[in-house]
C-alpha cells in the first residue's frame, strides 16, 4: 500500500539529507510505527507520503514515493485526499470551519460525498472517537486533547484507505489515548485501513503495531519486527528496556506480557524495595503561589470550581486529568493570563494578583510555556531567540543556549523557528522562558514532541529548578515523566481537584495514570526503570532476574 523505493529527502542548505536511501513497503491492512530522535526524520518521512515532501516543504525528493499505486510525484496531495488522509502535529492548525461537527464534514464536502452518506459518517465518527457531546462545540473552545481528537475525526470522515498520524495521542489523557488507539486498531483489523504512525509516547501504541520503522540520525531507516527493532533503537517504552535489564527473552510489548515474565524480578526486588525507593517525600520550602476558591469559565461553560491549591519552593507539582479537565486553564490562571470569574490567585510574597501585573513584572514571577510553543516565539532565527531571552531575563549570555543544547542538542542557530519539528519548538520555547530565574515555573504539555532523551534530560532541568527553589508545575498526560520527576500529583476532573498527594501515592494506585513499570512489578512500589535498576545493583542480580 505504501511503497518507498530509495528515497532521499534533502532540504535547502541543509548539510545531510534528512532521509537518505529509504527503501520501506507497509502492506495493506498494517499498522507501523515510525520510532526516532526528534529532528531523526519522521515527520519527513510521514508528509512523504500524501506529497507534502517537497512540494510544500521545499527541498528535493530523489527516488520514488507510491501510495495506493500513485506516485506522489504525478499527483498534489488534493489528489491523493480519497487515499490518503494525514494528521499533522498541530491539529488545530488545519482546522478551517469553527464547529466540531462543520470540520468532520468539511472534507467530505470537498469531496462531492452524497449528503446522507455524510450525515452517517460524521455519526459513525462521532461515536467511534467519543465526541458525540461535542458536536456543537465551537473549535476554539476545546481543550488541546480534543482539538486533536476532531482533527483525527476530520480525516477518518473521509473513509481514505492510508492514515498518516503524526504523534496522534501527544495531547490526549491515558483514557482517551486508548480509545483512539483502539479505535485505530478496529480500521486497520476490520476494515483493512493501513495506518503510518509516529509517536514518542511508544509505551500507548506499540503493543498495537504489526511493526516499527527506526529512523536513525541519519536518515537511514530500518523496519521489522516491534520487538526486534525496538530492542535495538536508541529509543524505546519503559517495558523494552525494564526486559533488557532483567534479561527477558523475547522482549514482552504488553503489560500483561511483562507481568507473566516478572514474578523472580519481583522476588528479587521485594527485600530492597523500601530502602531503595524509600516512602518519604521532598519537604517543601516556603509559599510561592495559592489559589483560593478559583472559579473560572468560559462564556457559559465552567472550567475550574472552587479549586483550592498551594504552591511551594522546591517541589514539582504534575497537574494530571481527563482532556478538559480543566488543567490548561488552571495554568492560564497562575500566569496571569486570565483574571477569575471568582476565587483569587496570588503570588508570594506580596499575594498579588499575576493578572495585575504588567508583562515585564509577571515574566520576572512566572515561566510560562503554553501547549503551542509558538506562542512564545517571535524571532526570525533560533540565535535571535535565545539572544532575546537572556537579555530579556538579565541573564548571562548563553544562558538559553545552554538550556537548548540540554535539551536538545544540535538545533540551527540560523533556523527559523517555525521551521524546526515540534520536538525542537518546544525545546527552544523551554529554553526562552527557563533563561530567567522567576520562582514559579508552568509547562502545559512540555513533552509533546520530545523523544526519551529529551525527556530525561527536561526531567534533570525541572528536577534542578526545583532544587534551586522554584516552584515548578506541569500539566501532563505523559505519566512517565510524572514518575520520573514529580514530587506530588494533583488530578483534576470536571473542574474539581479530586486527588492531592505525593506522585508515588497517587499514580502507584490509578490504574489510569500508573507507569509502566508499576503496572508490571506492582504492588512493590517501583515506579521507573531507573529504580528497578538500583535495586537489582543492591542485590547483585542485574540482567539475571529472569
Amino acid at each position: 500500500m505504501i511503497r518507498f523505493r530509495q528515497v532521499t529527502v534533502t532540504y535547502p542548505e541543509a548539510a545531510t539529507p534528512a532521509l537518505r536511501d529509504v527503501d520501506l513497503a507497509v502492506p495493506e491492512g498494517e499498522l507501523a510505527l515510525v520510532v526516532g530522535r526528534s529532528g531523526s526524520g519522521k515527520s519527513t518521512l510521514l508528509r512523504s507520503v500524501n506529497g507534502l515532501v517537497p512540494r510544500f516543504s521545499g527541498g528535493t525528493l530523489a527516488g520514488e514515493v507510491r501510495v495506493g499505486g500513485r506516485s506522489t510525484a504525478d499527483l498534489p496531495p488534493r489528489d491523493l485526499a480519497d487515499v490518503v488522509g494525514l494528521v499533522g502535529q498541530d491539529p488545530a492548525a488545519g482546522f478551517v470551519t469553527d464547529t466540531v461537527e462543520d470540520e468532520l464534514a468539511y472534507v467530505m464536502e470537498n469531496l462531492a460525498v452524497p449528503p446522507d452518506a455524510m450525515r452517517r459518517r460524521v455519526e459513525d465518527v462521532l461515536d467511534l472517537l467519543g465526541l458525540h457531546e461535542l458536536r456543537h462545540r465551537p473549535l476554539a473552545t476545546l481543550s488541546g486533547g480534543q482539538q486533536q481528537r476532531v482533527a483525527i475525526g476530520s480525516v477518518l470522515t473521509a473513509s481514505p484507505r492510508v492514515l498518516v498520524l503524526d504523534e496522534p495521542t501527544s495531547a490526549l489523557d491515558p483514557a482517551a489515548a486508548e480509545d483512539v488507539l483502539a479505535a485505530l486498531a478496529r480500521l486497520v483489523h476490520d476494515l483493512g485501513v493501513t495506518v503510518l504512525l509516529a509517536e514518542h509516547r511508544l509505551e500507548r501504541v506499540v503493543q498495537f503495531a504489526d511493526r516499527v520503522v527506526a529512523v536513525a540520525g541519519d536518515g537511514t531507516v530500518v523496519d521489522g519486527d516491534p520487538a526486534e527493532v525496538l530492542r535495538r533503537a536508541p529509543v524505546a517504552p519503559p517495558v523494552v528496556r525494564l526486559a533488557a535489564l532483567a534479561g527477558w527473552s523475547p522482549v514482552p510489548l504488553s503489560i500483561r506480557d511483562a507481568r507473566r515474565r516478572a514474578g523472580d524480578l519481583r522476588d528479587a526486588l521485594a527485600p530492597v524495595a523500601d530502602e531503595v525507593v524509600g516512602v518519604a517525600g521532598r519537604t517543601p520550602g516556603e509559599r510561592v503561589a495559592a489559589v483560593r476558591g478559583l472559579v473560572a469559565g468560559y462564556g457559559p461553560l465552567t472550567a475550574l470550581r472552587d479549586v483550592d491549591l498551594e504552591l511551594s519552593a522546591g517541589e514539582v507539582v504534575a497537574v494530571m486529568g481527563r482532556n478538559g479537565a480543566g488543567k490548561s486553564t488552571l495554568l492560564a490562571h497562575l500566569a496571569g493570563l486570565r483574571a477569575p470569574v471568582r476565587g483569587r490567585v496570588a503570588l508570594a510574597p506580596d499575594d498579588v494578583d499575576p493578572a495585575g501585573l504588567d508583562p515585564a513584572s509577571a515574566r520576572g514571577r512566572v515561566a510560562f510555556v503554553p501547549q503551542d510553543p509558538t506562542l512564545v516565539l517571535w524571532h526570525q532565527r533560533v540565535d535571535e531567540e535565545l539572544v532575546a531571552a537572556d537579555h530579556e531575563a538579565g541573564a548571562a549570555v548563553g544562558s538559553a543556549r545552554a538550556v537548548l543544547d540540554r535539551l536538545l542538542p544540535g538545533v540551527r542557530p540560523d533556523a527559523h523557528p517555525r521551521d524546526l519539528s515540534e520536538g525542537q519548538r518546544l525545546a527552544l520555547a523551554l529554553a526562552v522562558v527557563l533563561a530567567g530565574s522567576p520562582p514559579l515555573v508552568l509547562l502545559d504539555e512540555p513533552t509533546r514532541g520530545l523523544d526519551e532523551g529529551a525527556k530525561a534530560e527536561l526531567a534533570c532541568v525541572l528536577r534542578g529548578l526545583a532544587d534551586e527553589g522554584r516552584a515548578v508545575v506541569l500539566a501532563t498526560h505523559d505519566v512517565e515523566v510524572v514518575a520520573s520527576v514529580a514530587d506530588r500529583v494533583v488530578v483534576l476532573a470536571d473542574g474539581e481537584v479530586v486527588a492531592d498527594g505525593p506522585a508515588r501515592h497517587v499514580v502507584s494506585h490509578s490504574p489510569v495514570f500508573a507507569p509502566q513499570v508499576a503496572k508490571v512489578l506492582s504492588p512493590q512500589p517501583w515506579l521507573t526503570v531507573t529504580e528497578v535498576a538500583r535495586g537489582l545493583e543492591r542485590v547483585g542480580t542485574v540482567g539475571g532476574a529472569a
